[in-house]
């Protein structure tokens, strides 16, 4: 326990927010660094897969760190599937995981409302991952799917807004059907300083080829706007994500590895929850990003500079294969 420990402090006082490339450092000191994480939390979308294809050599990775004996959990903000949907997409693109080993947001969300004995109906901005893990808790809520506005405003307001009296809470997660009708309403039932306003993620948008498709935050920030409240936000870089791993003692969050794409939720919640943090540049953010906080003089920028980097994630299964192996 000593050597670790000792493995441990010279990774934290060499690599703390440094972003260094591990491709640039030698076989030993990649492994003297696999050696100072017991636990390893990643994001998924960018990091193990793009758009449903498995990343190369990510699953490997995740497989060959679990083999090692460390703890994996996959933790997403995607709120559009379950984590029994997940678990099945995972399975599918050769992950060695189970379901206790999934974080999504809708899950949390739900989780999130049982523990606070919420009573009454949800106003569900989303989709059907939010709804069907709120079935799975026993708290009803609306419908998801399109909501569309009828004539005018005017009209609109007089002859087809129709307000349920039992709204307890909003919950607002990506929803490729967002409308202004709901906003409307989602609003209008925050107006009432009792409704809770709950936000499973706040992701600003996912870059595609030549376009760019709005995330949740999105969604968020509009209703927010309108309903001049902000909302108690389940996903990353919130460390309530993680507060149960934590406080159940399943990870030690000194010796957990965060590893994520998006900078801003994925590192940050490495930051705010004393993990180590690896980013990789297959998704979101890349180093001329890192360039730019570590010239920032905003603070909160310098949050965001990770430990380490790697371009994807498969590139480290030869260091992890060498340190198997005992290979200099």
């Amino acid at each position: 326990m000593v050597s670790r420990f000792g493995s441990r402090k010279a990774a934290m006082t060499i690599y703390k927010q440094t972003c260094t490339n591990l491709l640039e450092l030698s076989s030993a000191k990649v492994t003297e660094w696999i050696a100072g994480f017991d636990s390893v939390i990643t994001d998924c979308d960018g990091v193990l897969w793009i758009y449903g294809q498995g990343l190369e050599g990510s699953a490997d990775v995740m497989n060959q760190f679990k083999a090692m004996g460390k703890s994996i959990y996959f933790c997403t903000n995607n709120s559009t599937k379950t984590r029994s949907e997940l678990l099945k997409k995972g399975i599918e693109l050769g992950f060695n995981i189970t379901e206790s080993g999934i974080i999504s947001t809708a899950h949390a969300t739900a989780s999130y409302l049982k523990r606070r004995n919420f009573r009454k109906r949800v106003f569900v901005i989303g989709s059907e991952g939010i709804t069907k893990e709120l079935d799975a808790v026993g708290i009803s809520h609306t419908k998801t799917g399109p909501e569309v506005m009828m004539g005018s405003l005017a009209e609109f307001m007089a002859q087809h807004l129709k307000m349920d009296t039992d709204i307890g809470a909003v919950v607002v997660g990506f929803d490729e059907h967002f409308s202004f009708p709901k906003m409307m309403k989602a609003a209008s039932y925050l107006n009432d300083p009792e409704c809770l306003f709950v936000a499973t993620n706040t992701d600003e948008r996912f870059p595609m080829p030549n376009m760019i498709v709005p995330g949740s935050g999105s969604f968020v920030r509009a209703i927010q706007t309108c309903a001049e409240r902000d909302p108690f936000v389940i996903g990353k870089p919130n460390p309530a994500i993680c507060e149960s791993l934590i406080k159940e003692k399943k990870i030690n969050p000194a010796r957990t590895l965060m590893i994520g794409d998006r900078a801003n939720t994925d590192i940050l919640l490495g930051y705010n929850c004393g993990f180590q943090t690896l980013l990789v540049g297959s998704g979101i953010h890349q180093l001329k990003d890192v360039e730019q906080w570590k010239l920032s003089k905003n603070q909160e920028d310098k949050k965001l500079i990770p430990d380490v980097y790697l371009p994807k994630l498969g590139d480290l299964l030869p260091a992890i294969v060498n340190s198997l192996t005992g290979e200099k």
